[in-house]
């Protein structure tokens, strides 16, 4: 006789292929979003771009804001409740996006839709209290590696997509991606070792922190994300313009910029199940140094490339970096926060990853604009080095 498997590790299989649609669903109306907003009205080229910037900057800005609230409901409630609340709102917003019929409903949509954010932060705060903590860096790594591959899948789906159905079409299949989400979550997915927070010395963050062992550890870790992701974005919005330069304006320069993007998920999704089964043998901590030192080099190299084989090499292993350190930071959450404030935790620290997306294209088009593309590498390379640095003294100092 078979016999079943532990509840955690269905979790962690249905969980994992939920975060994969889910990761399709949130990228795959990336590449025509700017598209979509241009048929909802007569723009110049500098609206356009302005209205573009705004609608896509708009989710951060609200799920920054939202994210505890919603953290603090999943330690009261439960996290699957949370997943559902996420998974059914966004499906909703999502497929109504096809309905719109002036920019201003979009961007209230888009608003919306990060008011119901935290599918994949929840769906990882789950894992981490179900797991058992000897495994939970394998596991978070997983979830990772999941969500990355739908990232990566998704503009490809919605290419496609866009050349067999109209815009609005896409976002009624986007929203039914995320049904299927809802409902796999709802019938699959048990949550057995919630016990609801009672506590109203919990309600405010002041009580929160009381309950942590060593609040400058997690605290540490919360910047380390903010970091991180301020360092991975600030290069976002001058890849195709550095892949432009480096080709001379010649060749197919869209296709070659897509291919660059997609490298580092690649490699991510490689290695960061691996990485994280190594970290919980050695030591997470290791995982998330080596990344850094590995990111501060492969980062300044990339400013003295001469041509696009060698920045798509570097940007290549830049996805081995990356999957030393965001899922390693959640993993070092999970195995220092008490599983009554996990909930708590996890949203700040998704809080902490929206700042960081919003702080990093615009340090990126700063640096360009006031010196040049192989400057903002050099400077992100200086950024990860003072990551490090804060690594070091503020969590490596107070880790047990």
């Amino acid at each position: 006789m078979r016999k079943k498997k532990p509840i955690w590790k269905r979790n962690l299989l249905v969980l994992s292929i939920a975060v994969f649609i889910a990761g399709i669903a949130f990228s795959e109306v990336i590449p025509f979003l700017p598209l979509y907003i241009d048929t909802l009205g007569k723009f110049t080229h500098q609206e356009l771009n302005f209205w573009s910037g705004f609608v896509f900057s708009g989710i951060y800005f609200v799920s920054a804001f939202v994210s505890p609230w919603w953290g603090k409901l999943a330690d009261k409630k439960g996290r699957k409740l949370m997943i559902l609340r996420a998974s059914l709102g966004m499906a909703i917003v999502l497929a109504t996006m096809g309905l719109v019929t002036n920019i201003w409903q979009l961007f209230f949509l888009r608003m919306l839709q990060g008011f119901f954010a935290g599918f994949v932060s929840n769906s990882n705060a789950l894992i981490a209290t179900e797991t058992p903590k000897a495994k939970a860096g394998q596991a978070l790594g997983t979830m990772m590696s999941s969500f990355t591959a739908g990232n990566l899948l998704g503009p490809f789906v919605g290419g496609a997509l866009a050349s067999i159905f109209s815009y609005r079409v896409i976002f009624y299949i986007t929203g039914g991606l995320l049904l299927i989400c809802f409902l796999l979550c709802l019938f699959f997915v048990h949550e057995e070792g919630f016990k609801p927070v009672t506590e109203k010395k919990l309600d405010k963050a002041s009580g929160v922190i009381k309950e942590l062992n060593s609040p400058a550890l997690i605290f540490g870790l919360l910047l380390t994300t903010l970091i991180i992701q301020a360092a991975t974005n600030s290069i976002n919005p001058i890849v195709s313009l550095y892949v432009r330069q480096l080709m001379n304006g010649h060749g197919g320069v869209v296709f070659i910029s897509g291919v660059i993007a997609a490298l580092p998920g690649i490699a991510t999704f490689l290695a960061a199940s691996r990485l994280g089964a190594l970290g919980d043998k050695i030591g997470t901590h290791k995982i998330i140094i080596a990344g850094f030192i590995g990111a501060a080099i492969l980062f300044f190299l990339t400013a003295f490339v001469f041509n696009v084989i060698e920045l798509g090499i570097l940007r290549f292993f830049v996805g081995f970096s990356d999957a030393c350190l965001f899922p390693q930071v959640q993993t070092m959450l999970t195995k220092n926060s008490p599983v009554q404030v996990t909930g708590r935790i996890f949203s700040w620290n998704q809080s902490a990853m929206y700042i960081g997306n919003i702080a990093g294209p615009l340090i990126g088009s700063t640096v360009s604009g006031l010196s040049s593309y192989s400057m903002v590498f050099i400077v992100t390379s200086g950024i990860v080095i003072i990551n490090l640095v804060l690594f070091k003294i503020n969590v490596l100092r107070n880790l047990k």
